[in-house]
């Protein structure tokens, strides 16, 4: 048979050595060793050629290594749904019994969760592809940038997590430990607001209140206030990144704090995330400026 016609028989150049045998190569392996033209990517799965297998060559072989109704989770998964993931293993439950080797992760599930075709592969849904993902992490900051991720993009909400975790419990210690987090947080930035705010230990601030003037108008909502000395911390992790109306809405929320005397701390993100000592400093120094003040006379207001 020649080798343009195998490539037809087989999946993006990937096959089954058992195919192999039943189309005339009995023993496919002597083909697979150093210099030879093909290579084994898995056992009793053959690649076609002796380079760099592709992405997607990869994925073919885990497949076809874990059996028929097998589905790809994990890292995997969530970047063909569109989410960050890190991890360069393949994750792959399958109904069967297959062991992986290797960088590939085979996990027999019972039963296998729903899976949707993507891409000409079979995925799990985010849900389940952003747990497994996390499992195979030991990084809080990883998990919660991916959960956070898989929010925000409204692949997943917080409580379809919370579900897929508690019914898939095992390894998920991380998954809801971040969760539990993000449920006291409306970002990974606060979050991270939060851990620094208790690790400095100035006054205990307040979290996404309201604040009106004197006259009951409304100044804003601050992602912290230190209400004893009147300063506002915000974490402008949306204003400098959706557009013109955001800016022009931070400018106008600005000039309400100035105009009610209101000082404020401005962090970027990536400033919490990489620089938390440097923002520390600031907070230090603008709470100690606000304490030498007289506290502007503003209020904290239910809002319904």
């Amino acid at each position: 048979m020649r080798i343009e016609q195998l490539r037809d028989r087989s999946d993006l150049g990937v096959i089954s050595a058992v195919a192999l045998k039943s189309l005339g190569f009995p023993n496919p392996w002597l083909k697979c060793g150093p210099g030879g033209p093909w290579q084994r990517m898995h056992p009793g799965v053959v690649l076609l050629h002796n380079g760099p297998p592709t992405r997607d060559q990869q994925l073919t072989a885990a497949l076809l290594r874990a059996g028929p109704g097998a589905a790809v989770t994990g890292a995997e998964a969530c970047r063909q749904h569109g989410l960050p993931a890190r991890g360069s293993e393949i994750h792959v439950l399958t109904p069967g019994s297959a062991r992986g080797s290797g960088a590939l992760i085979l996990e027999r599930a019972s039963p296998m969760p729903p899976a949707s075709d993507i891409g000409g592969f079979p995925l799990v849904s985010p849900d389940r592809a952003v747990v497994d993902a996390c499992r195979q992490l030991h990084s809080s900051d990883e998990a919660t940038a991916l959960i956070a991720a898989a929010i925000q993009k409204g692949r997943c909400t917080p409580e379809s997590l919370r579900r897929e975790a508690r019914t898939n419990r095992f390894g998920t210690k991380l998954v809801r430990t971040v969760l539990q987090e993000l449920g006291r947080a409306e970002s990974v930035a606060e979050r991270d607001a939060r851990r620094l705010s208790r690790r400095i230990r100035l006054t205990t601030p307040r979290w996404n209140v309201t604040l009106a003037d004197a006259d009951d108008l409304i100044i804003g909502r601050p992602d912290a206030w230190f209400d004893d000395v009147g300063l506002a911390w915000e974490i402008d992790s949306k204003a400098f990144h959706y557009g013109p109306r955001d800016y022009e809405r931070t400018l106008a929320r600005n000039s309400r704090y100035a105009a009610a005397g209101i000082l404020v701390v401005q962090t970027l993100p990536n400033r919490l995330r990489d620089n938390p000592e440097q923002v520390a400093r600031e907070l230090k120094k603008a709470h100690r400026a606000a304490a030498a003040r007289p506290r502007p006379p503003v209020r904290i207001v239910e809002v319904a």
